[in-house]
């Protein structure tokens, strides 16, 4: 597969076969031939919340910050934080724009923007992000292991994080009630 996904979602199908990604939506940061890379966004850590990191952290909060979760972005250095938002903020060098309406960002000066009156419009936070190597991705899709769909703001930044699997399955208008692990013969 030549088609570079950065941007789109990724949506688990049953039957992945790793229960880490079971029923998980990503958002692809970045697809090359040698790798992917990309993060769960729906799949809160329990218990962290981004006010209660932020203080952890140290990082001054001159403006109230969203009490969202932080979420678990996947399995990968799972001690780094990675931090989606809006393309209205660009940190110089360290910003990765992901596509025309969402940018990724994973250095302090980032958190420390959230905390600030230069805060993106939207952001959310996730420790970890998902990776594959060379092939490896575009073998899972062969596999029928992910379904492929455009992002939206309430998939990315919303906090209804039960739905999201269902609402990003909907935008492809796929019932998940009827989504089977194993597919018939003819």
């Amino acid at each position: 597969m030549d088609t570079d996904l950065t941007g789109k979602l990724l949506i688990a199908l049953p039957g992945i076969g790793d229960a880490r990604f079971s029923r998980s939506v990503i958002l692809l940061c970045a697809h090359s031939p040698e790798f992917a890379m990309g993060i769960v966004l729906n799949k809160p850590m329990e218990g962290l919340r981004l006010p209660q990191l932020l203080e952890q952290l140290d990082v001054p909060m001159e403006i109230e910050v969203p009490d969202t979760y932080v979420l678990d972005g996947g399995p990968v250095s799972s001690d780094r934080g990675f931090v989606l938002h809006t393309d209205d903020v660009i940190a110089d060098g360290t910003t990765l724009e992901i596509d025309g309406e969402f940018c990724m960002t994973a250095t302090r000066d980032m958190l420390q923007m959230i905390g600030s009156v230069a805060a993106p419009r939207r952001s959310v936070l996730a420790l970890g992000y998902s990776g594959w190597g060379a092939g490896q991705l575009e073998l899972e899709l062969a596999a029928n292991a992910w379904l492929v769909s455009d992002p939206d703001d309430d998939l990315v930044f919303g906090d209804s994080h039960s739905q999201k699997w269902r609402h990003a399955l909907g935008l492809l208008g796929v019932d998940s009630g009827r989504l089977q692990i194993d597919g018939g013969s003819a």
